[in-house]
């Protein structure tokens, strides 16, 4: 049976009618008391140390991967109906008093990856309560029970109990939106199944993606904009993900003093010194550094960039003012609230918020003045932070 549906934006209000066929870690690790290696058992020493270097390279490489390194599968972007709850531990909840929504949705996350931070925007903005889950990017044992080992990962429970699994930032937002329009009426498990996996075949293998992950669906609303600014949303939301977010290792990992900068200013969001003895965060970060680094010229290369990646990453930002320029309003959403692609362009470029890139961005372009009025309106929306002992979900 065909299903009619209305596809629009979360501050959109335009209806564009089409007919779809929907297809028939642990992170408990404690280390109150320190124990320090024996001086004389350097085997032991050096099997930590070897281990050390191994898993963050691996840690490193699994980053890699998931920024775009192998064309997602199949098992990578489907939604996935779960019977339950994983039992996993979370480290926060996000709680906001004002959320009306009755949604209960976990985040998996990497603090640090630009998809994640794309995630965690919107779900801020939008005033959404949550709880986050910190995946382990050596072992990944808080994702063991996913057939999908890219982040993030979001949970939404469905309104017959189970919850449902989604794995793609941009569908995330899409589905989380198109819920938010009427909570009471549109439910997950109902909304995913016009979010269906397709696939086509070139020269290059097979290539997976989800059809209308930029579109939002509703059933009988009609939205005031018109049709025009809702392409102009989708357009730029898909430019963050297939541009932009491709200019940031480049740029963070440009020469060896960035990378250590950035790895620092991981350690320092990620809490890894809550989780790591000392001389493991120490090795992580020296380590991270070095194989981060020369990870960067293959990224240069793969996306085809110059050597100078930062002109890039100014490029991209002045194309981004330039169109808030043309439009003459404070976002692309409008003078008053940012749109989608308001919160996916700044949802990639806080990833990068504590590294020297950024900075230099904010010197040398006019992105500034923007980011920090959309970063404003995220934070007024965001609830508070409820810190906790680790816990199963």
């Amino acid at each position: 049976m065909a299903f009619r549906y209305l596809f629009t934006s979360v501050t959109g209000r335009h209806v564009t009618r089409l007919i779809i066929q929907p297809k028939n870690v642990n992170l408990v690790r404690n280390y109150a008391t320190k124990i320090e290696p024996k001086k004389k058992t350097s085997s032991l020493k050096l099997l930590l140390i070897g281990g050390a270097i191994g898993g963050t390279i691996g840690a490193l490489y699994s980053f890699y991967d998931n920024i775009g390194k192998k064309k997602p599968t199949s098992k990578d972007l489907s939604a996935t109906i779960l019977d339950k709850k994983p039992d996993v531990s979370i480290m926060r909840k996000i709680i906001n008093p004002n959320d009306k929504s009755d949604l209960d949705i976990v985040l998996f996350q990497f603090q640090t990856c630009p998809f994640c931070c794309k995630v965690r925007s919107f779900l801020d903005y939008s005033g959404l309560s949550y709880s986050v889950v910190e995946v382990d990017a050596v072992l990944r044992d808080s994702i063991k029970w996913s057939e999908s080992k890219k982040v993030p990962i979001v949970l939404v429970k469905s309104k017959n109990g189970k919850y449902v699994q989604l794995n793609d930032s941009s569908m995330i937002i899409s589905a989380i939106s198109s819920i938010l329009v009427d909570p009471a009426k549109n439910d997950i498990a109902e909304v995913v199944k016009f979010y269906p996996v397709t696939n086509f075949t070139d020269v290059y293998g097979t290539i997976y993606d989800i059809a209308n992950k930029y579109f939002l669906m509703f059933q009988d609303k009609k939205p005031k904009e018109s049709k025009e600014t809702f392409d102009e949303e989708r357009q730029w939301r898909s430019w963050a993900d297939n541009h932009l977010v491709h200019l940031i290792s480049p740029n963070v990992y440009r020469t060896y003093a960035e990378a250590r900068e950035t790895f620092e200013w991981f350690s320092e969001v990620g809490q890894w010194s809550a989780y790591f003895p000392e001389w493991e965060r120490n090795l992580m970060v020296q380590v991270g550094t070095f194989a981060m680094w020369l990870i960067s010229k293959r990224l240069i290369k793969k996306h085809g960039l110059s050597d100078d990646v930062r002109t890039h990453l100014y490029d991209a930002c002045d194309k981004w003012m330039g169109a808030l320029e043309k439009k003459q309003t404070k976002f692309m959403g409008g003078n008053k609230e940012p749109n989608l692609a308001d919160l996916s362009v700044y949802g990639v470029l806080c990833s990068m918020e504590g590294c020297e890139a950024f900075k230099d961005c904010l010197e040398n372009t006019k992105i500034g003045l923007w980011f920090y009025e959309v970063k404003a309106k995220v934070e007024s929306n965001r609830g508070f932070r409820k810190p906790t002992s680790l816990y199963a979900v």
